[in-house]
């Protein structure tokens, strides 16, 4: 599935992923487009690849807060049958997590 995806996204100059996608063809994939492999490796792997641990930081902090909108039940389970409502919603939820915090 990650190559259909990779093959059929916008240009991109960096993929960042967690220890599920450290596999060899996916790195392979990656190196033959000339995109950067932001991904950790699982601790059987030997010698362990290096990665951008700062990326990877960032990338935490972009799934945690999808976490937290998770938690309104409203952008959840996308009622909005709209783009545009379903984004206002997901936009007020953030204010509000912001505002809490």
């Amino acid at each position: 599935m990650a190559p259909a995806l990779i093959q059929n996204a916008a240009p991109i100059d960096t993929l960042i992923a967690d220890k599920a996608y450290d596999t060899n063809s996916l790195r392979a994939l990656l190196a033959a487009q000339e995109i950067e492999a932001v991904i950790p490796s699982i601790r059987r792997r030997k010698p362990l690849i290096p990665h951008d641990v700062r990326a990877y930081r960032e990338r935490n902090l972009i799934e945690r807060m999808f976490g937290r909108l998770k938690d309104f039940r409203r952008v959840a389970t996308r009622y909005d049958k709209l783009a545009r409502n379903f984004l206002a919603t997901a936009l007020l939820a953030a204010v509000i997590i912001w505002w809490l915090n």
